[in-house]
């Protein structure tokens, strides 16, 4: 049988990360490249990274690669591709993209054509002038960079940083994905104290409570090709099986804080919605009076940049306090710091130990890492 080719797309900086969850997962032809991870997978697999991926930002079935240097091209490609294997006749499709560094550099104009090909092409096989637009939805994505076509479906529908359990949110929040990247990085399993004393809506800390609890992501929510005819039911429901059987039961010492008490509310209320508000605290709190206990464990935090949050000076004074406290904490903690100010190291009072580019969205941050043993 012939395996798919998926496209994982990711933030930057954290490429390294989703190619190690794929592996895991036991997908084979994984390929590490800028802002995506590549793979060879069954419908199944499909199923499976949807529910399991923590880091990655949606699932791409990857149908066609090939040059287009100019509308002709284009059209044929896409024409070529056996869309009616994966849209049904009353399926409903929609067409996004981007162009870099391509002759062809009008995503307006490339969307027409790839729409018009595949239009082309089901309307040919079903026999049909006018394609249906009131059934499930299949997203057609199209990538042009340096004249090479890329042409996709998104399996995903909403980004899987969309975990299903944060409704609602406060100002400047961190993207799930990367939040789950931070706390794999500082290298919690749920054995050590984990804190967070800028926890916001408590997105680090409901991440390091599932992967303490080893639970997949996914498990609280829909995804686009759950509705495909091409995708069975069964796949769905084995990986949903698959996962709960590989989750874990014990007691773990994971605590949020924050000085706001309406985002302390909120975070509590996403804990519940995420199922893991019987394994972690969310308390209001300053982080001038955070005390970290025992020889070993995680600080992972994001605290506010200044830019929509605080004013410069508080920001900074924060950051000093911040520092402060950080020299009390026991020399063999791991603390990670989420930070997008330029000037975070000199207030904090410290030079990390180590520095990994990362982007928030489209802010970019270093995380910054510290461990004095």
């Amino acid at each position: 049988m012939e395996l798919l080719k998926l496209a994982v797309p990711c933030l930057f900086g954290l490429e390294g990360l989703v190619g190690d969850e794929i592996r895991r997962l036991g997908l084979s032809q994984v390929r590490v490249d800028n802002g995506r991870v590549t793979c060879r997978g069954t419908a199944a697999d499909l199923a499976r990274l949807n529910l399991n991926l923590r880091c990655g930002e949606r699932v791409q079935l990857v149908l066609g690669a090939f040059t287009a240097r100019d509308f002709q091209q284009l059209f044929e490609g896409v024409s070529a591709i056996p869309w009616e294997d994966w849209i049904p006749l009353e399926g409903h499709f929609q067409v996004k993209g981007y162009c870099r560094d391509s002759k062809l550099h009008s995503v307006p104009a490339c969307q027409a054509v790839v729409e018009k090909a595949a239009a082309s092409r089901l309307g040919g096989k079903y026999g049909v002038r006018t394609l249906s637009k009131s059934g499930e939805r299949y997203q057609i994505q199209f990538s042009l960079v340096q004249d090479e076509a890329v042409i996709s479906l998104d399996t995903s529908g909403d980004g899987l940083h969309k975990r299903g359990y944060r409704a609602v949110g406060v100002e400047a929040p961190l993207r799930e994905t990367l939040a789950a990247a931070m706390v794999i990085l500082s290298r919690y399993r749920g054995k050590d104290p984990f804190r967070d004393p800028f926890c916001g809506s408590g997105t680090i800390p409901i991440e390091a409570a599932l992967i303490a609890r080893n639970r997949a992501p996914g498990l609280l929510r829909r995804f686009d090709a759950q509705r495909w005819p091409a995708v069975p039911a069964r796949a769905w429901m084995e990986a949903a099986e698959e996962a709960q059987d590989r989750e874990f039961r014990g007691s773990y010492d994971i605590w949020g804080g924050d000085i706001d008490p309406k985002a302390v509310a909120i975070a509590r209320d996403n804990a519940r919605k995420a199922e893991v508000d019987d394994i972690l605290r969310l308390e209001q709190a300053d982080v001038r009076s955070l005390r970290c206990q025992g020889e070993y464990g995680q600080l992972v935090t994001n605290p506010p940049y200044g830019q929509r949050l605080m004013d410069e000076e508080s920001v900074r004074s924060l950051c000093r306090d911040f520092g402060r406290v950080y020299r009390q904490i026991p020399p063999k903690w791991r603390v990670l710091v989420l930070s997008s100010r330029e000037d975070f190291e000199k207030d904090f009072g410290r030079r990390a130990d180590k520095k990994r580019k990362l982007y928030n969205g489209m802010l970019r941050c270093e995380l910054y890492q510290f461990q004095r043993g």
